[in-house]
């Protein structure tokens, strides 16, 4: 074992550290070394996100430990920002393993620095607690959670006081923080329980009139009431207010997915608690054909992502993606507000640099400011905060099944896009309609965009070295050609450069610095690689378009699309 990992593993032996963990790292020396060193290699990094690994002990793991040092960095960065008040954090959890002993552990530490602490009394949703901050005026927040990773994996999100994660330049001065505190002796663990507030039924009430105030079309939910709705949590928090809030919106034909509906962090019917996963949603697919329902909904753990299912025209159940489900909300929310009558002349909406630019085609045609920032609905909270004193926000969204309507919180919501996405479905249904018609029609309205994602992971030590060398590779040798179409534009968000690599001409990227690269093809393609800010994967979106004229040409167009896409990644050596 490399000398700096044992002098860490000894320490970890000899200092301030419980019977139990120790036992553990006796055991692991015994039988699996290998894991020991994963265990110890690196200190788990605060990123501009806070903490997310896979539970146990050592300092690259998930523990009470590296939780407690986390919240005590955290809290000497709030109580410099706001000195001489009363500073004030909220704190939530998922269903995963551990989750509530995390969230204790960081509220008795938060409350030993003289920080007042909400502490929701149960699991709750994400998006619940970054409204929860507004609400009661918090300087920041902090929800244990790990969202849609394996069961293995926690996680730590930190929020400022707009009810947003922490950005620039927060989150880096966070981060200097976390990391002076270099001993779990500098950690106040204990002493300010008084601090301590529980918060539960009042803030559930609190949050769902404000969901239900989201709604555009009441009357057409109660003349479409029995929309047969089926939603699954997948074992997670949304259990807690989805379907009540459907209730709320008028809905009486809900359906939750039994098996799943305990919340359980073992997420015992899935091997990934992600609704971007087909085998996630088969256990609603199932439930949906068996009672011919007209939507399938899922939420992943800690419900701020959202998954949907709807009958194509030949009554076969699919799944949408994440950019065809945005597609769809933008859609509804331009559309239905103006045709309502309360659409404003400064309406804005926005979505990240790697979601589909159909969104991007719809906002120009409806004569809506669309603006696009980087990956992360913390960008999109931020751009809120800059614009609401001239701008009106409306939707904004991601690909990866992420959509926050509505400027009340400041992150992704599943809980109110659940009840959006059904009054859409209801709003369609009312004129004879599904979704995947309304798709179809927007498809031939604004042009066939087509996405598609793949993520390679690379664990380890190594790992982030091979992703490093990817980028770099991408960065230094840009392809001139992808699938036979010339590469037009490189952008270089690392460096804030766009540049024209037939001309030579180069401009600059009006965005925050960020590690992503975007090559735009003459015939329109988009590729972007990023690495996860999350996990150990660099990602690759693929972005192809072709203009649809008639509806019987869309399997064909949709054919092509998908081969162009396999092409592209096949030249680039993806496949």
């Amino acid at each position: 074992m490399d000398a700096v990992i044992l002098a860490k593993v000894n320490n970890w032996l000899t200092e301030n550290y419980d019977q139990e963990t120790k036992d553990e790292i006796l055991r692991l020396q015994k039988e699996n070394p290998n894991e020991l060193t994963d265990c110890f290699y690196r200190n788990l990094e605060f990123g501009t996100g806070g903490l997310r690994g896979i539970m146990g002990v050592g300092t690259n793991r998930i523990n009470k430990y590296t939780i407690g040092m986390a919240t005590q960095g955290y809290s000497n960065y709030l109580l410099s920002s706001f000195p001489n008040q009363l500073v004030k954090v909220a704190l939530a959890h998922d269903s995963r393993n551990n989750s509530r002993f995390f969230a204790e552990t960081a509220a008795k530490v938060f409350a030993a620095n003289g920080i007042k602490v909400f502490l929701f009394q149960s699991l709750r949703p994400t998006p619940e607690l970054s409204f929860t901050i507004r609400y009661l005026s918090c300087q920041g927040g902090v929800v244990c959670t790990a969202s849609h990773n394996p069961k293995e994996y926690n996680g730590y999100k930190a929020y400022w006081n707009d009810g947003g994660q922490l950005v620039p330049p927060h989150d880096n001065r966070v981060i200097e923080e976390v990391e002076k505190i270099g001993s779990i002796n500098e950690v106040k663990w204990t002493g300010g329980e008084s601090h301590i507030t529980m918060i539960g039924k009042e803030m559930d009430e609190a949050y769902i009139s404000m969901v239900k105030n989201l709604s555009v079309y009441p009357e057409i939910i109660e003349k479409q009431h029995n929309l047969c709705i089926v939603y699954t949590p997948i074992h997670g928090t949304g259990i807690k207010l989805v379907p009540e809030v459907l209730q709320r919106f008028g809905f009486s034909n809900v359906h939750v997915v039994d098996e799943q509906a305990t919340p359980d962090g073992n997420f015992p019917t899935v091997a990934y608690p992600n609704p971007e996963e087909k085998e996630t949603m088969s256990l609603g697919l199932k439930k949906a054909r068996e009672i011919d329902a007209d939507i399938l909904l899922g939420t992943d753990p800690d419900a701020d992502r959202v998954g949907i299912g709807v009958k194509n025209d030949r009554g076969e159940w699919v799944l949408m993606n994440g950019n065809q489900t945005a597609v769809l909300a933008f859609n509804y929310m331009i559309e239905a507000r103006k045709e309502k009558g309360i659409a404003q002349p400064n309406d804005m909406v926005v979505k990240t640099i790697v979601t589909t630019d159909m969104i991007d085609e719809i906002a120009r045609q409806s004569g809506i400011q669309c603006y696009n920032v980087l990956t992360g609905f913390k960008w999109i909270a931020e751009l809120i905060k800059e614009k609401e004193k001239t701008e009106n926000y409306v939707i904004g969204g991601e690909e990866s099944y992420g959509l926050m309507i509505g400027d009340k919180l400041r992150d992704k919501d599943a809980v109110s896009a659940v009840a959006i996405l059904c009054e859409m479905a209801a709003y369609e249904k009312n004129k004879g309609r599904s979704l995947y018609d309304k798709l179809i029609d927007l498809y031939l309205q604004f042009g066939f965009y087509k996405e598609s994602l793949i993520s390679i992971t690379k664990k380890g030590m190594d790992g982030q070295k091979q992703i490093a060398d990817m980028m770099a590779a991408y960065r230094n040798r840009p392809p001139l050609a992808i699938h036979g179409s010339d590469v037009i534009e490189l952008l270089d968000y690392q460096i804030g450069k766009g540049k024209n690599l037939k001309t030579g001409e180069s401009w600059d990227l009006k965005l925050p610095v960020s590690n992503v690269l975007q090559f735009i093809l003459e015939d329109g393609s988009k590729i972007s690689a990023r690495p996860s800010g999350t996990e150990p994967k660099i990602k690759f979106y693929f972005s192809v378009y072709e203009k649809l004229s008639h509806r019987s040409a869309f399997e064909a167009v949709d054919d092509l699309l998908q081969k162009r896409i396999h092409s592209i990644m096949e030249d680039l050596k993806l496949d």
